[in-house]
């Protein structure tokens, strides 16, 4: 079964910047998957925060932070990362990858198929 490993996360100072990892093991590889990050702010839904297509060349971003995270990958690793520059306490949240079968980016959770096990980022003022 696919299964998705996640680090990086950790607290920081509003400013500051993270590089979130998500590794997929399993058997197989991400080559042909678009995949995505979402989070769940304390007390929130969980929410769309980013996607990359198969290929790496096709991206979206949830509004609030366009300019300050980027989504990228490297199919070699089976590895899918999110940088998060200028974080603000309002990006606190468990962040969680998702692992999706076609090529093509979703903006809903309900279109991926495997979930890491979240890593959280807190930031303070």
């Amino acid at each position: 079964q696919v299964q998705l490993i996640e680090s990086g996360g950790g607290l920081v100072q509003a400013g500051g910047s993270l590089r979130l990892s998500c590794e997929v093991s399993g058997g197989r590889t991400i080559y042909t998957n678009a995949m995505g990050w979402f989070r769940q702010p304390p007390r929130k839904e969980r929410e769309f925060v980013a996607a990359i297509d198969w290929s790496g060349h096709t991206t979206d971003y949830l509004d609030s932070v366009k300019g300050r995270f980027t989504i990228s990958r490297d199919n070699t690793k089976n590895t899918v990362y999110l940088h998060l520059n200028s974080l603000q306490p309002e990006d606190t949240a468990n962040y969680y990858c998702a692992f999706r079968y076609p090529r093509e980016i979703a903006l809903d959770s309900g279109e991926y198929q495997f979930w890491g096990q979240g890593t959280q980022v807190t930031v303070s003022s």
